[in-house]
């Protein structure tokens, strides 16, 4: 079987250190397998996302070393590779769950949702657990309630446990219900992300997803997506993310670490990837490399299993291209 993955960020800001650990990541592992590497862009969010946002993302990767057999700007036979442009797709695998009996509309407004916000048993990237509040309403109940606001559309769990095995995180347990019943399309028509990820790494064959573990836990759901669409998932790697100095998630708060900054600044490419390496186990100390040299010596094994710390010396050096 030849190994699909890809890279699927949201263009609602500019690429960061920490994408672009991922992305490397996520390209090695293709590349070290032979197989054929994807980018998609993930802009379901139409109001987060920006075109502008989109075209540096491209622009940042390739300046990073890295390329794809498959993306937006050059096409693939998956085509196209912009969620946006997928809708339909989406559209239809919501008429399939919705014929087998598996969606019913939600009229819970923000408030009512955030009086459940000490619920147990949520999912940390996705909230309190639902609760089920209109699950059972009868049919008059619904009308009264679509009278005063349009409903999203909500995927119905069971409380079977799910179970997998992720390459890089170890075997994985979640409760019965991944986190309560979950919204598959909004009230404003946005399909969710669960949804669309799902339907797209089917329909593109992909084999592998390797991705932070920020998004761990929505695997759970993303699973039993497959299951009630009748699709084969992938495989899964969550790796750990890079953390600040103040041991949070890295991000613009901690400075230029968006790559476009760090370019402007005059840090090379070699320079960013030889310290993306680096945190990554890849080198046993930071210094210059393309990105296509760490192919041979890759191995998923390699990766630290917990969060990496950058320092803020690092950061600043980098910030002021002398990394």
């Amino acid at each position: 079987m030849t190994v699909r993955g890809r890279f699927a960020p949201t263009p609602s800001g500019f690429l960061h250190i920490g994408n672009a650990r991922t992305a490397l990541l996520a390209w090695l592992q293709v590349r070290k397998a032979g197989g054929q590497f994807l980018l998609r862009m993930e802009d379901i969010d139409k109001p987060r996302s920006r075109p502008e946002y989109a075209r540096q993302i491209i622009d940042d990767l390739r300046w990073l070393g890295l390329d794809w057999d498959e993306g937006p700007d050059v096409g693939g036979p998956f085509a196209p590779y912009v969620q946006s442009e997928r809708e339909a797709l989406y559209e239809e695998a919501l008429s399939k769950l919705d014929a087998a009996g598996l969606l019913y509309p939600c009229y819970c407004s923000r408030a009512e949702l955030q009086a459940i916000a000490s619920a147990p048993h949520g999912l940390a990237s996705e909230g309190p657990a639902y609760p089920g509040t209109c699950r059972e309403l009868t049919a008059a109940e619904r009308e009264a309630r679509a009278a005063r606001k349009p409903p999203s559309l909500r995927f119905m769990t069971d409380n079977a446990p799910i179970f997998f095995e992720d390459l890089a995180a170890g075997r994985q347990s979640f409760p019965g219900g991944p986190g309560g019943d979950f919204i598959v399309k909004r009230a404003d028509g946005i399909f969710s992300y669960q949804l669309a990820v799902v339907v797209d790494d089917a329909a593109m064959g992909i084999t592998d997803v390797l991705r932070g573990s920020d998004l761990l836990d929505s695997t759970a759901r993303q699973l039993v997506l497959f299951e009630a669409l009748g699709l084969a998932p992938p495989r899964y790697a969550h790796v750990p993310l890079l953390n600040g100095p103040d041991g949070r998630r890295l991000s613009k708060r901690h400075g230029a670490v968006a790559l476009a900054a760090l370019r402007s600044a005059g840090t090379s490419a070699e320079n960013l990837v030889g310290y993306l390496a680096y945190w990554s186990g890849l080198l046993d100390r930071p210094e210059p490399v393309r990105a296509e040299e760490l192919i041979p010596g890759f191995r998923l094994s390699r990766v630290p299993k917990h969060p990496v710390a950058v320092s803020a010396d690092v950061l600043e050096r980098l910030g002021g291209g002398k990394g």
